[in-house]
């Protein structure tokens, strides 16, 4: 397992894609289309959110910032295109502009000790904005770090991308590609967990099928940390197969992996109902084995 460093790192993201709504109506319309409350979020404020299609099935997860007069997007770079599109299909009827601005905008990762207070020292005022950016808390000790492209990083220790993706991991945060479009709700990749649903909020596009998967539990999947072995790379996608005495079932796919030498860290989603003890392995390296890891929180409602 990835241990955290004694004093914050900074890791510079590269696969991360960057979505922003402007204009009068930008909360108003992005209100109805995603699973968080918008509403909500003041000026600095940032928060885990869905888009989902009409059946309730994930185009994106993704992390919300206010920046003021503006809302930003920070997601899985894979996921833009199709993201962008189902995004700006009904923008056209609000007073809003929905735009990739990746190349307007540098995406960090910000892990480590006494990160919390580290910040609390840099950051001007009560709120997380930041030389035109924003500071998104992700974890304990975890945060995001949003700044314009021409704004100058933080001196500190820079990190490996990689090991940024396996805290995140570590941590139960969801990263979805674009292979996965289309096929999760969001209970499936914990959002409800990790305050990125809103039970009370308006309509919004597939909110009948979430409502459904939390008052009739007709959800019976949910996303899962599992560590183990395996001799060959793991690529997101991949196949999981359950051991059931002498034989492999399929159990599932790797949503995002995160490897050292033999030793990996992956989330994927599985049967809610699986034993702690089970074993797992990768399709078509039966020398892999991995085990479920304690979530860092509970997927009690």
């Amino acid at each position: 397992m990835l241990t955290l460093s004694s004093s914050p790192v900074l890791y510079p993201l590269t696969d991360r894609a960057v979505i922003s709504l402007t204009g009068a109506d930008r909360t108003k319309y992005l209100q109805g289309q995603v699973t968080c409350d918008v509403d909500l979020l003041q000026p600095g404020d940032a928060t885990l959110s869905g888009h989902c299609d009409s059946k309730g099935r994930l185009w994106a997860c993704f992390w919300l910032a206010n920046l003021g007069e503006q809302l930003l997007l920070v997601l899985n770079a894979s996921l833009l295109e199709r993201q962008l599109s189902e995004l700006k299909k009904f923008a056209v009827f609000a007073k809003t502009e929905v735009q990739a601005v990746t190349e307007q905008w540098q995406v960090f990762g910000l892990a480590g000790e006494g990160l919390s207070h580290w910040l609390d020292q840099h950051l001007e005022g009560s709120d997380n904005l930041w030389q035109g950016g924003v500071v998104i808390p992700v974890a304990a000790e975890h945060a995001l770090l949003v700044l314009p492209a021409n704004a100058t990083p933080p001196a500190l220790p820079i990190g490996n991308e990689s090991d940024w993706r396996g805290l995140m991991i570590q941590a139960g945060l969801p990263d979805m590609q674009a292979e996965h479009q289309g096929e999760y709700i969001p209970q499936m990749l914990n959002l409800q967990a990790l305050g990125g649903i809103s039970f009370t909020k308006g309509c919004y596009l597939g909110q009948e099928t979430v409502a459904r998967a939390k008052y009739r539990g007709a959800n019976k999947k949910a996303m899962f940390v599992l560590a183990g072995q395996a001799t060959q790379p793991i690529t997101a996608n991949q196949d999981l197969e359950l051991q059931l005495g002498e034989n492999w079932r399929r159990a599932g796919t790797v949503l995002s992996v995160y490897q050292d030498g033999e030793q990996c860290l992956l989330t994927s989603v599985l049967n809610n109902d699986l034993e702690p003890d089970a074993v797992l392995r990768i399709k078509g390296q039966d020398d892999s084995r991995l085990s479920l890891q304690a979530l860092p929180y509970t997927l009690i409602e």
